[in-house]
């Protein structure tokens, strides 16, 4: 049976943001992304986007922050001391945007998507440009996609290894968009504590599961099975978006997670099966981390391959997460049961 892929979004300006010499978010991410999906699907067909309007961009940031960015269009400047621009940065930024929405827009009309893109944006805050991130793409594609008169729930997941604190504080407020995190802690960003759930008509709205180093698969799929799902499926989403960020895999270097490529086709499972059971699969993958070139590459044909419909296979049999693990879960669960039936 002949399969379809999802609809893959690229564009080749995004490889010419360069954050210096020696710097893990580097252009050979999506080299290596593009090799490995061409290698295993000859018939591959990726997918350009006009690049993001300024309106866009300031459904999130503020003006001031968006004149300071582009201001730097053609020049070389530091955001913060990890998150760096060459010339073309600026384009890249407009161009990952651009593709957020536009694999946003895909999945709304019922065609899955994948937008492949960089900069990563999940740690943009309004003012400010930090963790490699220039503009919160998952941030502003998501708010858009309220507008649509189809859409009134959105369900973001973030398996980041690092909590999406720009995100989170994008929806803090608000119950139209439900905001879902597994993530390392103690980590970077120092965001993402149980019992940050929102704020006012968003209270319970943002569910932070901070996970132990070395929580692997287990961990994180029990998370997704027995907190993610069962919220899930009481919120009923119109739309499921994925910030799906591959460094918590086990051979990433900057995080310590210990997810495999296997684990990750567990996760990305579940989220298929949420959009599939509650919202006719409308299902947006928007690559946000990831720094081991291979890890990276084939964790992402995985899920591709599963959004294609093809099995799981050679998944790892269910374990028990480490006691620390098994820990933050409980903490996790029972915070969270406060305002959802776990």
């Amino acid at each position: 049976m002949p399969r379809t892929l999802p609809k893959l979004f690229f564009d080749p300006i995004t490889l010419k943001h360069d954050n210096g010499a020696g710097h893990p978010e580097r252009p050979g991410r999506l080299r290596a992304i593009r090799e490995h999906l061409e290698a295993r699907f000859p018939d591959v067909i990726f997918h350009r986007a006009d690049p993001a309007e300024r309106a866009e961009i300031e459904r999130f940031h503020d003006p001031s922050y968006v004149d300071h960015v582009l201001s730097l269009k053609g020049r070389q400047a530091r955001l913060d001391p990890d998150t760096a621009l060459s010339p073309d940065s600026v384009d890249a930024a407009l161009a990952a945007c651009g593709m957020t929405i536009a694999a946003i827009d895909s999945a709304i009309a019922g065609v899955p998507s994948f937008a492949l893109v960089r900069p990563p944006g999940h740690h943009a805050e309004r003012a400010r440009g930090m963790g490699f991130c220039l503009f919160g793409n998952v941030a502003i594609a998501a708010d858009r996609a309220t507008d649509h008169p189809d859409i009134e729930r959105v369900l973001v997941i973030d398996w980041d290894v690092h909590h999406g604190n720009g995100t989170q504080n994008a929806f803090y407020n608000r119950s139209d968009v439900l905001f879902f995190s597994t993530h390392q802690s103690p980590f970077y960003p120092g965001t993402g504590a149980v019992r940050e759930t929102g704020r006012g008509e968003g209270r319970g709205h943002t569910i932070n599961v901070p996970l132990p180093a070395g929580s692997g698969d287990a961990a994180l799929s029990d998370a997704f099975r027995t907190i993610l799902r069962p919220i899930a499926d009481e919120y009923a989403p119109d739309l499921v978006i994925l910030s799906a960020g591959f460094d918590a895999h086990c051979l990433d270097p900057l995080g310590g997670m210990q997810v495999t490529t296997d684990g990750f086709a567990i996760l990305c499972d579940i989220v298929q099966r949420i959009a599939a059971d509650h919202c006719d699969g409308r299902l947006a993958l928007v690559l946000e981390g990831g720094y081991h070139l291979d890890a990276l590459a084939k964790s992402v044909v995985r899920c591709v391959e599963l959004m294609s419909g093809m099995e799981i296979n050679g998944a790892p049999a269910d374990e028990a997460p480490i006691v620390p693990a098994r820990s933050a879960l409980e903490e996790a669960r029972r915070v969270h049961e406060e305002v959802w039936p776990l």
